[in-house]
């Protein structure tokens, strides 16, 4: 294997002109996302040079205090993340969102790193914050996708709820569908593009694994049990969030607490 080709400041510059395509189309359909993106794209850029910077010295470090003080960091990131985009009033989720990611990643870290790969240092730097980044990331976008629809369909189906509820006297089945609904929105596309992962996509981290210098079969064996795992601490985490989240929107009756959901309280005003 050849080593891995550098790409010098000026050539990643230059990647950054393919930007023209996507600028050009918003233009011609008067489609106002330009800024955005640019504001967006820049932020990423600056935010992925200092994480670089930062990385450099938790790799060269490689305390276990300070790798599980950045995973933190990262599900508090991913937490508040979850609050702003579902709109939920931060006071009642953010213990029941943060207890549902630290579960996930605790059982998925432990078999992974513990069983798996049968590290001797389980905190290692190198394995440890990769792994636990790609799997609180997917569940962030998947967990915002599923939240948004449990919610939504709570305030937006409320006869419904309150019929299921009355008709079984059982609020745990009266909100099974709701469950249900959100479980498939969050977890649906994570499980379609399992199905043609090596068809269609080469996921990132064999990517990164192969150009990196890897052999091919080390990598997928990586991307295997790095998407195992994804989908699994998805999985915990979008029930968890559900199960916990429900201590404090239903009431001693069962009955739905819709004021502590701001979620388009104008839209539904309006209508």
């Amino acid at each position: 294997m050849n080593a891995i080709i550098d790409i010098n400041i000026w050539e990643l510059a230059m990647g950054f002109l393919l930007l023209i395509f996507p600028m050009a189309f918003f233009y011609y359909f008067r489609i106002r996302m330009e800024k955005d993106v640019l504001i967006n794209v820049v932020r990423m850029a600056v935010q992925l040079f200092l994480v670089a910077l930062y990385l450099e010295f938790i790799f060269t470090l490689n305390n276990a205090w300070v790798n599980s003080l950045w995973v933190l960091l990262m599900i508090i990131v991913g937490v508040f993340t979850i609050t702003r985009r579902v709109s939920l009033n931060r006071k009642y989720f953010i213990v029941p969102f943060f207890i549902a990611g630290l579960t996930s990643i605790l059982i998925i870290d432990t078999f992974c790193l513990g069983f798996i790969l049968k590290l001797d240092y389980v905190f290692d730097a190198r394995y440890f914050i990769p792994i636990t980044g790609m799997v609180l990331g997917n569940a962030l976008n998947h967990n915002i996708v599923g939240l948004n629809r449990y919610f939504t369909s709570l305030t937006e189906k409320r006869e419904l709820y309150q019929f299921l509820l009355t008709n079984t006297a059982n609020s745990k089945i009266a909100i099974r569908p709701f469950i249900e609904d959100a479980a498939r929105a969050a977890l649906n596309p994570m499980i379609a593009n399992m199905s043609v992962i090596g068809l269609v996509t080469l996921p990132g981290m064999m990517t990164g694994q192969i150009l990196g210098g890897s052999p091919p079969a080390v990598a997928i064996k990586y991307q295997v049990m790095i998407m195992v795992a994804i989908f699994v601490g998805c999985t915990i985490n979008i029930f968890f969030s559900i199960i916990l989240s429900n201590r404090f929107i239903f009431d001693a009756y069962g009955n739905f607490k819709q004021n502590l959901i701001q979620q388009k309280k104008k839209q539904l005003q309006k209508k």
